[in-house]
């Protein structure tokens, strides 16, 4: 009897241990809401409060999903996830510090959807992607951070995808602005696309910069309006001979104070259009160091210098 009992005892306690172990398991899908707690569970039916309180309960390559309106926090993501909610409901309210930081591993990969991303005038960045192996943005709003709102700096090779999303009213200084790409030491190539969206009354609207010492950063800016920023609207920056070019392809770029296209620093940083309109901006093209190449289909006019292209490209 009192073997039968030892052995009760382990079966009892190999049970609860199992159970703990069940009970602080990630779920691979948790929600968040407005009336949530984060001591919850995170469960449709018993939802947290915040986005920092959901993904510790979130499993690597999980779903943080909104079940009403709310403004849900900043968060540092260290892993592959989606936070994934309706256009316009889930808050992201900061001031003073980021919205939401990347800082993930060489390989995982970052979702974002219909977040509102609000940095109420002192923020710093709305996404700050420090590192990790891909970021898609769909279907955001990002304004008011002093830097940027925006900015996509890795250590390893990354991609960058952002779609049908506002960057507005982001950067307090001429440094500062809408979106920003730029390589760090071993970010040997990086990649993007900024495709339908509108980088608007930005500092500056979007730059890819090959200065922070990575290798070849190319971004295609495609179906997207740039404008209203006090600085240059697109720009491709770069020194040494590192390679930093922007495909500018169907977009229109005006009214902005500085240039509509500016390539600068050396000949490694360099502007394509395509299909694109640039008008009424101080400077149309500003190749100042830099190439900006052009295949004679695009509109450069009632700027208050057009400026041209160092390069005609031909049509295939």
């Amino acid at each position: 009897m009192k073997t039968i009992g030892v052995v009760m005892t382990m079966v009892c306690a190999i049970w609860l241990a199992l159970g703990m172990g069940e009970a602080h398991a990630q779920a691979t899908r948790t929600w968040v809401s407005g009336v949530g707690d984060d001591a919850n569970p995170c469960s449709r039916t018993a939802p947290c409060k915040t986005f920092a309180g959901a993904i510790s309960k979130t499993a690597a390559g999980g779903e943080i999903n909104t079940l009403d309106a709310g403004g849900f926090g900043a968060v540092t993501i260290t892993k592959s996830i989606r936070i994934v909610a309706q256009s316009g409901v889930a808050g992201v309210l900061v001031s003073g510090t980021n919205g939401i930081v990347v800082s993930a591993a060489a390989t995982d990969a970052v979702y974002l959807e219909g977040l509102v991303i609000d940095g109420v005038g002192s923020g710093l960045n709305g996404i700050l992607f420090n590192s990790g192996g891909s970021l898609v943005v769909q279907s955001c709003k990002i304004f008011g951070f002093t830097q940027w709102g925006v900015l996509f700096t890795p250590t390893t090779p990354g991609k960058l995808s952002i779609t049908d999303t506002v960057v507005t009213s982001n950067g307090s200084t001429a440094s500062f602005g809408g979106v920003k790409v730029i390589g760090r030491a071993g970010a040997t190539t990086i990649s993007g696309v900024i495709n339908r969206t509108l980088l608007a009354n930005n500092a500056t609207g979007f730059v890819i910069d090959g200065s922070g010492g990575g290798g070849i950063s190319e971004v295609t800016v495609r179906d997207s309006v740039v404008t209203g920023n006090t600085g240059n609207g697109i720009v491709a920056t770069s020194a040494g001979a590192v390679s930093s070019v922007v495909f500018v392809d169907r977009t229109n770029s005006s009214h902005n104070g500085g240039a509509g296209i500016a390539a600068t620093g050396v000949v490694a940083a360099a502007a394509i259009l395509n299909n694109s309109n640039v008008h009424n901006n101080t400077n149309g093209l500003l190749a100042s160091g830099g190439q900006i190449g052009s295949f004679k289909t695009n509109a450069i006019s009632s700027n208050t210098t057009d400026g041209a292209p160092t390069v005609i490209l031909p049509l295939n």
